[in-house]
């Protein structure tokens, strides 16, 4: 089923429809990634990305229930979080292997790939990968006899108003983070700016037959930030493996080459990560918020319109 909201329809119907449908989605790929943790892992994390950005849109209509659930997926999340980050190093070797051919041709990057792909088979192979599975299973599972809690005005100028601060609070955050991001430059910044990256993306999905136009243009760029500033963010957990005590990625003469070509790549990716979403976000949020609602609010009371029209 869409995952956008049809402002033809109720809003609490709407919501409750999405969220059973990606909730459903995220059990099957947990059940796929009994047998396929690489595929299922990554796939249920989207899902659960999903579910959440739904919540933040409509906060402000149900803030006990969108709280709640939130936290209970966020957690969710987390139990998937090891072995999914531990596919995703070894992806990130493979970037730099493609991004600087010249320099890796001798397999200068061979030895923590294997340290890499040893650490991944036993986070898969483990018992902690079943019983991490199967919590978030039962969790999902009790999710989705929450969903009728749910209740949300739906008169369309308050149905309006509660998805355009949803979508406010979510650009608020992106600026927030840019900004801290371009002044101090700390991982935990971008890491900010890609989570409300991603959630606007999710918006923006949501709310494609209310979103101002153009609307396809942005979302590809949106898209393109968040993939840049996955890249990044797997840069700064890879340079911080390499900080930590008892040299998990091996001795420095295996991890020498590694730790150049980090950052060569963090230097060029936080370069284009800044500009691309200064591009993105640097108008002003309420700005950007009043056009929604303005938008939302004549869409929505159309047809409502159009079906007294129908019974007069």
């Amino acid at each position: 089923m869409s995952f956008r909201i049809d402002p033809r329809l109720p809003l609490t119907g709407e919501v409750r429809r999405i969220l059973a449908d990606e909730i459903g989605k995220a059990l099957g790929h947990l059940e796929t990634a009994r047998d396929k943790p690489e595929q299922g892992l990554h796939k249920c994390r989207k899902r659960l990305k999903a579910i959440r950005a739904l919540l933040h849109l409509v906060r402000s209509g149900d803030e006990p229930f969108c709280r709640t659930e939130n936290e209970c997926y966020k957690q969710v999340s987390a139990l998937l979080a090891g072995p999914r980050e531990a596919t995703a190093l070894v992806e990130t070797i493979d970037r730099l292997a493609d991004a600087f051919p010249d320099q890796t041709t001798g397999g200068g990057l061979d030895p923590v790939r294997e340290r890499l792909l040893l650490r991944q088979h036993e986070l898969h192979a483990g018992p902690g990968l079943d019983a991490a599975i199967n919590a978030a299973t039962a969790a999902c599972q009790e999710g989705l006899e929450r969903i009728d809690r749910l209740s949300l005005p739906d008169q369309p100028e308050q149905a309006a108003d509660i998805l355009a601060e949803g979508a406010r609070a979510v650009l608020r955050r992106a600026r927030k983070a840019l900004d801290e991001a371009g002044s101090r430059g700390e991982a935990d910044d971008f890491h900010d700016l890609r989570k409300a990256a991603k959630t606007h993306s999710m918006h923006l999905s949501l709310l494609g037959r209310l979103w101002p136009t153009p609307i396809k243009a942005r979302r590809k760029a949106v898209d393109r930030l968040g993939e840049l500033l996955g890249e990044l963010h797997d840069v700064f957990v890879m340079r911080a493996l390499l900080a930590a005590d008892g040299e998990p990625l091996g001795p420095p003469e295996d991890t020498k080459l590694l730790r150049k070509l980090l950052k060569r790549s963090e230097k060029s990716l936080t370069k284009a990560c800044l500009s691309e979403a200064a591009e993105l976000f640097g108008d002003s949020p309420k700005r950007s918020a009043k056009k929604l609602a303005r938008k939302a609010r004549d869409d929505l009371a159309a047809p409502r319109e159009e079906t007294k029209a129908a019974a007069a």
